[in-house]
């Protein structure tokens, strides 16, 4: 199978006005507040019509090696994975192996309550809105869910007698839901769900480096997450030590921030899922009973939110120690990605960022 890969066609070739030297050394200073040299930290990728105007990897990646952080060091990424998921369901879609119509009685016929399972659509699951209650007992059974993965977590849903919710009127977040669409993946494939995102998007947008977890913490060429305990120590917060991390739908994939440019080039460019099905992707989903007080805001499956004022399509992520943030600015072209090792709070940060923009009239081009 051949590949091509579209990202030239993305924007025209144009000259881009790069930020003043006061601008860089503001964002610079930004991160560095967050950052000590030598302990754990992120990378950040800053773009502005097509062409990025700003890259920067702080701390390291594994405080044993001290290995430093690049924007080419692949971080878990947390739930952005579940955008990855959700374009596999979609593609699938496209070529008519399902719909999202389909229930999931039609993919685990061995729900317990069955008119549940018929209750509940694929678009459900996409747009967290099942009403089915996240019933695992991770607590509880922290050495099983350090190694569970898909199957072993989607598996308590499957015994669930009673809805939170009827399906599309509230918005809950699922973990497990995109477990679920991760084994429908493999339902209708015959393959690992991994090597089906794999070839039909890593491949297509570029992505030659991203990986996606399948059981153990790949063993090298990825960062470690790390968080400090009360006394200040740092301890390793990541596969082996963080139940659920195993579970790989809903947050196995691993990438850099330069690989997450390309993606969201791929995304533009339908490189490889045409115009309607990515459009659809970043539509708010039309809910005709939603009686929840939040506002519908999610496409299959990014959030549809304002930053600054501004339309803003995007995804954070959060698993173990690694903390992730995810930002296309349609009216204003700015793409921004940020990925840690250590928890940080990126939302604070993203904010402090858009004011900087602001501030030197980046929001207003």
């Amino acid at each position: 199978m051949r590949y091509f890969y579209f990202l030239w066609l993305l924007v025209p070739l144009q000259a881009v006005a790069q930020p003043a030297k006061k601008t860089v050394m503001e964002i610079d200073s930004l991160f560095q507040s967050y950052f000590k040299p030598g302990e754990p930290g992120g990378a950040v990728l800053l773009v502005k019509d097509g062409q990025v105007i700003y890259q920067r990897g702080f701390g390291v990646a594994d405080i044993h090696s001290k290995e430093p952080i690049t924007t080419k060091t692949l971080f878990n990424i947390g739930s952005i994975s579940k955008t990855f998921v959700a374009y596999g369901i979609l593609q699938l879609a496209k070529e008519g192996k399902l719909s999202l119509e389909d229930d999931l009685y039609k993919y685990f016929p061995d729900f317990r309550n069955k008119e549940i399972a018929r209750s509940v659509k694929l678009y459900h699951l996409l747009t967290h809105s099942s009403g089915i209650p996240d019933s695992r007992k991770v607590e509880e059974e922290k050495e099983f869910y350090l190694t569970a993965k898909d199957e072993e977590n989607f598996a308590p849903l499957k015994q669930t007698d009673s809805l939170q919710f009827t399906p599309g009127t509230r918005y809950r977040y699922s973990n497990p839901a995109f477990n679920g669409l991760a084994l429908i993946i493999e339902k209708i494939t015959g393959k690992k769900w991994q090597d089906y995102i794999r070839s039909t998007i890593f491949l297509p947008a570029g992505m030659l480096n991203a990986t996606i977890t399948d059981g153990p913490h790949p063993e090298k060429g990825v960062s470690h997450a790390y968080v400090y305990n009360a006394a200040g120590d740092i301890n390793e917060l990541d596969y082996g030590e963080e139940p659920t991390f195993a579970a790989a739908g809903n947050g196995g994939v691993w990438s850099s921030v330069e690989e997450l440019w390309k993606y969201e080039q791929a995304i533009q460019a339908n490189a490889f899922l045409d115009r309607d099905w990515i459009t659809r992707s970043r539509t708010a989903w039309p809910f005709p009973a939603w009686k929840d007080s939040i506002p519908s805001r999610l496409g299959l499956s990014w959030f549809l939110t304002k930053e600054m004022d501004l339309d803003m399509t995007g995804h954070t992520g959060s698993q173990g120690g690694f903390r992730s943030d995810y930002c296309w600015l349609p009216g204003k072209r700015i793409f921004y990605v940020f990925l840690c090792n250590t928890p940080m709070p990126t939302k604070e940060i993203r904010n402090k960022l858009f004011l900087i923009l602001k501030g030197s009239n980046w929001l207003d081009q």
